[in-house]
């Protein structure tokens, strides 16, 4: 535990300007993040007595080992600024909404030559619009089923829209009406995107304005005696009207707003967004965080605003944010939305109307969703608190294990010999923190061999890291503090408007020491390996080679999952119910499984390989271009460089090179069959 009086700036030396601050601890690892309209004032309210600080940011100093900060121009380049930080760091102390699970979106591919409609999640892909998101994806479509009638716009994947279209027949939506079947040419590149755009349209809330316009054909249609037409314009509306319907209006002023509201305790807080599209409800999602820092309603809905526009721009951030509370620099918030969304956005709490009925409506779902997070976790929280004690008791440590590291080898018959290490922190997986391996010293197989050798090249980095760094190894010209820190006045790190976002070369951020998690820059307080005690005793001599004895070792065996530790004759048998040995189990099997994978790719890899891989130049598409032409390998090792050099975009170097690398890689002799003496024919598929 640091005393944050060793790094306290002095008296003066903290500019009275806006900034952003951060926050390491001893390893150099950034665990806070802030800004501050003058970092002086704040900075200062981290340096009082412990006893008068919340308990949390108590915490957080006595973690830290040094503070630095960077100035800027304005609030709102700190706002931006911050939000990249705490991004790219992903502090440990700082508020983070994660969503509970992937929601699903209404997605429309604009960004293809026959635009597609289709059920999305994950990250929003550019040239695509969204609609939505919505709570499950069976809502999206049933919408799109009724749409689909007025807005016949194709839904099929591309591979059935390629065998579509060489087949010369629709699928059954374009027999049915459902799709207007571009596949086979019933309607232009260009008409079947304007159909995209009046879907796309439709869903964005324009639907008062197309309805009228398919009643006032239908009424002419009906005029002119065309009563099939108007039979089915009719039929469309209806079918438009359902869809609406399965979105109800809430603001009969055709509102574009997204409101937001918070449920709150001690420990977590949940948040709630409706998104509000011509007056109906077009979206809505929840987050849950624990409060790992100390931070008002004001705060959270800060950094709900950070979390949910910080990576949108355009008609995604609407033009109007209800929000419970104000954040404390609200202008500045409100023009970083505008920035964000390339025109004016107004950020206010309802008072009064509808608008404020709705929010209540919201305030409630956050209410049920912190409720129903609490029912969830309260026993897993229980449990991981409970795993990490068993195992700290069981294997003698002197405090729980929060961060274990678990590694596994995997080949096949001493083949693409690959290891793994998988990062559990606070017994839940870290998958940014995960690592792969390739067995470089020697060839064959010996796990007990490979295992030493992974664990030497993990520490090996970790303290390569370190004496790099050093323990209190400051950042130039970042106003970094610590016992032996030479810091820096505020001319040293101002910046202009142009330096908002760290990069590389910018002011932000030390080429050498930037201060983003590394690769291996982090120790564990436990290594598991999978295996007994010839693994084990392999992973001990590393770390005794290297002058590691403050991280424990352990094995767990598969076949009576038996936990080993280094030097003993007997292992530790927990027992089976035991939440520490089901933690044990599960992390073992999380570096199992990722060894797995990644053997499997590299053996893939390998059997897919192709004798033109090696030659320099050579791409896929010259590649594939080459096969085409000749029909397989073994005709392109027939050919002269003239008749290579007829493929399209194969220059005679480049053919020089291919037939180099062909004649390099030709057989030996013809396989022949040994029950009948038939010569086997190469098929030259390009693999090997």
């Amino acid at each position: 535990m640091a005393d944050p009086s060793s790094y306290r700036p002095k008296p003066g030396q903290i500019p009275d300007s806006p900034g952003v601050y951060k926050f390491r601890d001893e390893h150099r690892r950034v665990i806070y993040v802030g800004k501050a309209k003058s970092l002086r004032q704040r900075l200062a309210n981290y340096f009082q007595p412990l006893a008068s600080l919340h308990p949390r940011t108590a915490t957080m100093v006595t973690t830290a080992a040094s503070v630095e900060w960077t100035v800027v121009s304005t609030e709102v380049e700190a706002l931006q600024l911050e939000y990249s930080w705490i991004k790219e760091y992903d502090p440990r102390f700082n508020v983070k909404y994660r969503d509970d699970k992937s929601y699903p979106y209404l997605a429309v591919t604009m960004n293809e030559e026959f635009p597609r409609v289709q059920v999305m999640r994950g990250h929003k892909k550019k040239g695509v619009r969204y609609f939505g998101p919505y709570a499950h994806a069976w809502a999206i479509r049933e919408t799109v089923d009724l749409m689909l009638r007025v807005f016949p716009v194709r839904t099929c994947s591309a591979g059935v829209f390629r065998n579509a279209a060489s087949a010369g027949r629709p699928c059954l939506l374009g027999y049915i009406g459902k799709c207007s079947a571009p596949c086979v040419g019933r309607v232009t590149p260009e008409e079947h995107r304007e159909l995209a755009e009046e879907f796309s349209d439709f869903m964005a809330g324009r639907t008062g304005a197309y309805i009228r316009r398919l009643e006032k054909r239908m009424t002419l249609a009906a005029e002119d005696m065309e009563y099939e037409r108007a039979a089915r314009l009719r039929d469309d509306i209806e079918a438009l009207r359902r869809a609406m319907e399965k979105s109800a209006v809430v603001l009969a002023d055709a509102t574009d707003a997204d409101l937001i509201a918070l449920a709150e305790d001690e420990l977590e807080a949940a948040v709630q967004i409706f998104h509000v599209r011509g007056g109906r409800v077009r979206g809505q999602r929840g987050w849950v965080t624990d409060k790992v820092e100390a931070v008002d309603t004001a705060g959270l809905v800060e950094h709900a605003l950070q979390q949910l526009y910080g990576e949108e721009s355009g008609d995604a951030v609407p033009k109007e944010v209800l929000v419970p509370a104000l954040p404390e620099d609200a202008a500045a918030v409100a023009a970083w939305l505008s920035g964000r969304r390339g025109s004016q956005v107004s950020l206010r709490v309802p008072q009064r109307g509808d608008k404020k009925d709705l929010m209540e409506t919201v305030a409630r779902n956050a209410r049920q969703g912190l409720v129903l997070h609490k029912t969830k976790r309260a026993s897993d929280l229980t449990t991981r608190s409970r795993a990490l004690e068993e195992i700290a008791e069981a294997l003698d440590l002197a405090s729980a294990p929060l961060r274990i590291e678990c590694f596994d080898i995997s080949h096949l018959q001493g083949e693409d010999v690959v290891a793994s290490m998988v990062v559990f922190e606070d017994g839940l997986p870290r998958k940014s923190e995960y690592r792969r391996f390739q067995i470089k010293g020697f060839e064959g197989q010996d796990d007990v061999r490979s295992m030493h050798e992974v664990i030497g090249r993990r520490f090996r980095r970790y303290l390569a890291e370190k004496d790099r760094t050093g323990e209190w190894a400051p950042t130039a010209g970042s106003g970094t503090t610590g016992p032996e820190a030479v810091t820096t006045g505020p001319e040293a790190v101002t910046t202009g408007p142009e330096d908002a976002v760290p990069g590389p070369g910018s002011p932000f951020e030390d080429p050498e020491e930037s201060g983003r998690p590394r690769r291996f820059a982090y120790p564990p307080q436990l290594v598991v390996v999978d295996g007994g005690q010839p693994q084990v005793a392999a992973a001990r001599r590393a770390l005794d080679e290297l002058g590691i004895d403050d991280i424990a070792v352990c094995g767990l065996a598969k076949r009576l999952e038996e936990v080993w530790l280094p030097g003993e004759d007997d292992p530790v048998v927990l027992p089976r119910s035991s939440e520490g040995l089901y933690l044990l189990q599960r992390v073992r099997d999380t570096a199992h499984d990722f060894a797995i994978r990644y053997q499997r790719s590299k053996r893939t890899k390998r059997l897919r390989s192709s004798p033109l891989d090696g030659v320099p130049g050579l791409g896929d598409t010259r590649k594939q271009a080459l096969i085409k032409h000749f029909g397989s390998v073994k005709r392109l090792r027939q050919a002269t460089i003239d008749q290579i050099c007829e493929v399209p975009g194969m220059g005679r170097k480049t053919a020089e090179a291919v037939v180099v690398a062909l004649a390099r890689t030709a057989p030996a002799a013809p396989a022949v069959n040994t029950a009948t003496g038939e010569i086997m024919e190469d098929d030259g598929d390009g693999t090997a």
